[in-house]
């Protein structure tokens, strides 16, 4: 990882070498069962912004972790990340058609495909993150695939998914809706930085704790930033539904702060986020420049 690189050249790095390992370590379209693999291979490849993955690598940048090691714990937490917009689409869920831009797998394959899918792809995640060696001490990689697990399940996206479909209609507080995005979005976000964070040199418990603020701040800014762009971005540019949050009911930033306190609220918890890396000093110049592009993107 060449430190000198602008973040769009260093990023697209990033994105072409998670290319190249999650096709890797997806099984072959050709190979029984096909129609399953087909399905596999189409939720993951060829699309999506890889921002978990960044921030995976860009915490790897803080302990002088290796591409070697990153790669696969990159993938991991993106394999978690495509099972659950797999499910989340579904008609039992949010029942939307499209996804980065091309029909969901649901639709594009069907209803059983789909739920196979996302269900080989979970288990996929935790086959690339206990099938390679990660760290320098065997008990820190047990503590990457704990990481993990929690941030997928009940305690996690799981827990966050069941929490926003319960509140469909009903009227949350700021800290109820910071707290089911805090387990829906940004349980992974956290999980891809410290799974980062345990690739290379180790770290003293207090800066893996400012590590785990500043990932936990950006779980919420992304969020933020979701629901301003599906009301200020079109499909096409986002490359799913736009507008699915209003037509459903579903209780938003934007809808419980408003327009212009949701993108506020976006740079206070940027601003907050950034003083959690002042310790890490240069090492943490990916970490920064993410945060900038999660509350600053257009799509």
């Amino acid at each position: 990882m060449n430190k000198s690189q602008d973040f769009q050249t260093w990023s697209f790095a990033i994105q072409q070498q998670m290319e190249v390992t999650l096709s890797g370590l997806l099984p072959s379209a050709s190979q029984l069962p096909q129609r399953l693999h087909e399905a596999m291979r189409y939720a993951v490849l060829g699309g999506g912004k890889r921002v978990r993955p960044l921030l995976c690598f860009a915490a790897g940048q803080v302990v002088s972790a290796t591409v070697e090691r990153l790669q696969y714990a990159a993938s991991a937490v993106e394999l978690i990340h495509a099972y659950s917009l797999v499910h989340d689409d579904m008609p039992c869920m949010d029942d939307d058609v499209l996804r980065r831009g091309k029909p969901t797998v649901h639709v594009e394959f069907d209803e059983a495909t789909a739920l196979l899918a996302g269900d080989a792809l979970q288990t996929a995640a935790f086959e690339s993150i206990t099938s390679h060696s990660l760290c320098n001490e065997p008990a820190d990689q047990l503590k990457m695939v704990k990481i993990l697990a929690t941030a997928s399940g009940a305690a996690g996206m799981a827990g966050g998914q069941a929490i926003d479909l319960a509140s469909i209609g009903q009227p949350l507080s700021l800290a109820e809706l910071e707290n089911m995005h805090i387990l829906k979005t940004g349980a992974l976000i956290r999980a891809a930085v410290l799974l980062g964070s345990y690739c290379g040199d180790t770290l003293v418990t207090a800066e893996r704790d400012k590590l785990d603020r500043f990932a936990k701040l950006m779980g919420l800014a992304f969020q933020v930033v979701d629901d301003i762009l599906d009301v200020e971005a079109d499909s096409a540019t986002l490359g799913k539904t736009a507008g699915k949050d209003a037509a459903h009911d579903k209780p938003t930033y934007v809808s419980l702060l408003g327009l212009k306190q949701a993108k506020l609220r976006a740079e206070e918890l940027e601003t907050e986020a950034l003083d959690c890396l002042n310790v890490f000093g240069g090492r943490a110049e990916r970490l920064r420049q993410l945060a900038h592009f999660i509350v600053h993107r257009a799509f």
